[in-house]
Formats: structure tokens, C-alpha cells, sequence
């Protein structure tokens, strides 16, 4: 009987040390699990911080470019307005008819160069060459 209470307990040590070893192997696959699930989480807030810190870079760009467009056409539209300003006035209308139009004012004296010469030289040429 001494012998089976021996062997019982010598039997009792291997299973717990079996089962002690199954424990520690269950928690080592945990551990390294986690810690392939923490470097994963880690590599995703770098990427993610890398790739939000490149669009803030070019939203920066972006806005400068259109700041600078967005001033070019507040100037440009200025000059417009004062454009619309000296060409809405009387005399400045009635000049731009006058030269539209070949008009003289009361005083004035109106002179025509009529280039024809050098209109009938171009239309001789052309003649010519379709002759040919």
C-alpha cells in the first residue's frame, strides 16, 4: 500500500507538473499574441499620425496658393472698378464714340490716312499668286 500511495503521488506530481507547463504555454501564446496585437496598434497610430501630419503639410500649400489667387483677383476686380469708374463718365464715353466711329467733336478737326496704296499692293499679290 505504501508503494501505491507513492506511486499515486509520484502520478499526482507529473500531472500537476504537466498541467503547470500547459499553463505557462497557454500564457506565453497570450503574452506574445498581445504583444503582435500591441505592435500592430502601434504601427497603425504611426502610420495614421504620419499620414495625417502629410495632409496637414499639403492643406497648408493648398491654402496659401489660394490665398494668393484670392488676393491677385481682389486687385484685379479693383482696378476694374476704377476701370468702370473713368470709362463711366460723359467725356470719357464720348471720345471712345468718336474715335469708334471716325467723329469730330465742335473744335476739332478730324484727318483719314487712308492707306490704300499698300491695301492694293497686298491685293495685287494675291491675284498673282492665284494666277499662277
Amino acid at each position: 500500500m505504501a508503494e501505491n500511495s507513492e506511486q499515486n503521488n509520484m502520478h499526482e506530481e507529473v500531472i500537476t507538473s504537466s498541467n503547470q507547463r500547459i499553463k505557462k504555454n497557454k500564457t506565453g501564446f497570450y503574452y506574445s499574441f498581445l504583444t503582435l496585437v500591441l505592435l500592430f496598434c502601434l504601427i497603425q497610430i504611426g502610420f495614421g499620425a504620419i499620414l495625417n501630419i502629410s495632409k496637414t503639410i499639403s492643406y497648408k500649400a493648398k491654402i496659401s496658393t489660394l490665398s494668393k489667387i484670392r488676393d491677385s483677383a481682389e486687385n484685379r476686380n479693383q482696378e476694374l472698378k476704377e476701370d468702370i469708374k473713368l470709362f463711366s463718365s460723359m467725356s470719357s464715353l464720348e471720345g471712345i464714340a468718336r474715335n469708334n466711329l471716325k467723329m469730330a467733336g465742335e473744335d476739332e478737326i478730324l484727318i483719314l490716312i487712308n492707306n490704300s496704296q499698300q491695301i492694293n499692293s497686298t491685293k495685287n499679290k494675291k491675284h498673282n499668286n492665284k494666277k499662277k
